[in-house]
């Protein structure tokens, strides 16, 4: 049985030592049909991207062509007509994912040792070139300060243009990644400067340029990159060209699981990777898959691969109409939003547009188009529940911390009124500041992430009505023989009436019979829970029904 390739992704690497591979060099062939412009592919990360790329070096790259040629061998494109292609162009290929930093300084310090790491991988053409070619390589090459950075790529495909006479293939994987890491740590504007000329010089009326080809996460507009590049071609997850190349599909997975004799846990793989939608394909995650087949167990594996700095500062600050979004997220609902995929950096990071920005990283998916052809107009939903469960635990560990979280909610699981109210309290004291605790509508928020944790046994709503009115929070069991709950908040502007108003919150929902709604889908048994706030302090109070 085949080893797994997991963490490897370079092709050379997995095609000479045998590892377990699945064929996508027919995306070889249908990108051909392209040659002559500019691509830019965006998915989300470890689906596959940098795999990609590094098969399209080593197919086209005219350096040790007919060693490469063997790395092709019983692949679906050695039968290709496409096939005469390889080997024909000089390649330059460069990743910018390793590029993390601190500041500006160190980012652009990271940048000329990856440019001189390249420069020296094309040291053999300096012979060929001009003495003032040489000189402008070697500035690059030793690392020198006046060397010409911003026009380093552009200036390398000339060279290789002069010593092959050929035009250049030009590969950049993870084009956005230094720019995200520019956003996160507050040098985006001075990372913007270096990286228009950087990309665009390159790309843009390059006369030595065969053909461009840019991975990333994001299209990212503010950078001015694009601006005038008119053969430019952006495939994100929306379009249905190359929609199955990166991510496994169906039959890709069925295999998968075959080959290694686990083809019976296929329903429970599907639950917990599946779900993606890229144009019209079905989509698996493929580096939770791999990892899955190694340990065969369920469990979160891409969330992991990541930081996630991105989510966090979205989860840090949301809304209360963010936090009913997430809810209906959570209850299997749908969402309808506005998807361009020409959003700038700095507006994804707005609450407005924060949609935008998950589902180009993985962590919603297209459920359908709607409205008019013209329309990008989506309905969006969770893909499956390896996201699920990263969202519920991040919230958590985001907003409150894991420990006392968990315990507050299994106490309200377990009807122990007293807990809940002793672990919310704590909550409250630890976790939020006066600033915060002013409105209602900051508690109900507070309680409504917290109640992402009963997802697995309980539907959450918010704001709708029954009875005679609108609660503010109805539980619903999914086993209808246990017990339900509603809760109405009050907030108070002397400590002194905290359980006055508890307790008015629970004749509330008697006399305005909130109860009728959990009673009609046959719940059984309900508890009342008057919450009131003053402040940092909590008083709960409850009965049942």
């Amino acid at each position: 049985m085949k080893k797994l390739p997991i963490g490897i992704d370079d092709f050379k690497v997995i095609r000479k030592n045998e590892y377990y591979y699945i064929d996508k060099t027919k995306f070889i062939k249908e990108f051909g049909k392209n040659i002559g412009k500019t691509l830019l592919f965006t998915r989300p990360r470890r689906f596959g991207k940098t795999l990609n790329m590094s098969m399209l070096k080593y197919f086209f790259n005219i350096e040790n062509k007919e060693e490469n040629r063997k790395l092709f061998k019983n692949l679906y494109i050695e039968k290709s007509e496409f096939f005469q292609e390889q080997g024909a162009y000089p390649v330059v290929y460069i990743s910018l994912k390793g590029i993390k930093a601190d500041t500006w300084e160190n980012c652009l310090s990271r940048i000329k040792t990856l440019l001189r790491e390249l420069y020296e991988e094309y040291s053999f053409i300096k012979e060929k070139l001009s003495l003032s070619e040489q000189i402008e390589f070697d500035k690059i090459w030793l690392k020198k300060d006046d060397g010409e950075y911003k026009n380093a790529l552009k200036n390398l495909t000339a060279f290789l243009y002069e010593y092959y006479k050929k035009e250049v293939i030009l590969l950049i994987d993870e084009y956005d990644s230094p720019l995200i890491n520019a956003y996160e740590y507050g040098f985006y504007d001075e990372a913007i400067l270096f990286f228009k000329v950087f990309y665009g010089e390159a790309l843009k009326t390059n006369p030595y340029l065969k053909m461009g080809i840019m991975t990333g996460i994001i299209r990212v507009i503010k950078a001015g990159i694009f601006s005038d590049l008119n053969n430019l071609k952006v495939y994100s997850i929306l379009e249905k060209e190359y929609s199955d190349f990166f991510g496994f599909t169906q039959k890709e997975v069925e295999k998968a699981l075959k080959d290694f004799n686990i083809e019976y846990e296929l329903p429970e793989v599907k639950s917990w990777y599946d779900g993606y939608r890229f144009g019209n394909s079905e989509v698996y995650n493929p580096w939770s898959i791999l990892n899955f087949i190694q340990s065969e167990e369920l469990r979160a594996y891409w969330i992991e691969t990541s930081g996630n700095f991105l989510i966090n500062d979205i989860l840090k600050n949301v809304s209360t109409e963010t936090i009913e979004i997430l809810e209906n997220l959570f209850n299997g609902i749908s969402i309808e939003e506005n998807i361009s995929g020409n959003s700038d950096l700095s507006i994804l990071m707005g609450e407005d547009e924060i949609w935008e920005l998950l589902l180009f990283s993985g962590y919603l998916t297209v459920d359908e188009k709607i409205g008019e052809s013209y329309e990008d107009i989506y309905t969006l939903r969770l893909p499956n529940r390896e996201v699920k469960e990263f969202f519920r635990k991040k919230f958590i560990d985001v907003n409150f911390g894991e420990s006392t979280f968990r315990k507050s909610m299994e106490a309200l699981k377990k009807n122990n009124i007293k807990d809940f109210e002793k672990y919310l309290q704590n909550i409250l004291l630890k976790s939020t500041s006066f600033h915060d605790t002013k409105s209602e509508i900051f508690y109900h928020g507070l309680i409504l992430g917290m109640m992402f944790y009963l997802d697995r046994d309980y539907i959450v709503k918010s704001n709708e009505e029954s009875g005679l009115g609108r609660y503010d929070v109805n539980i619903e069991p999914r086993n209808k023989n246990n017990r339900g709950y509603i809760l109405e908040f009050k907030v108070t502007k002397n400590e002194d009436d905290l359980e006055k108003e508890s307790k008015e919150a629970i004749d509330q929902i008697i006399s305005k019979k909130y109860d009728v709604s959990l009673k009609e889908r046959g719940v059984k048994e309900i508890v009342c829970l008057g919450v009131a706030f003053y402040g940092k302090l909590v008083k709960v109070s409850y009965t049942n029904i």
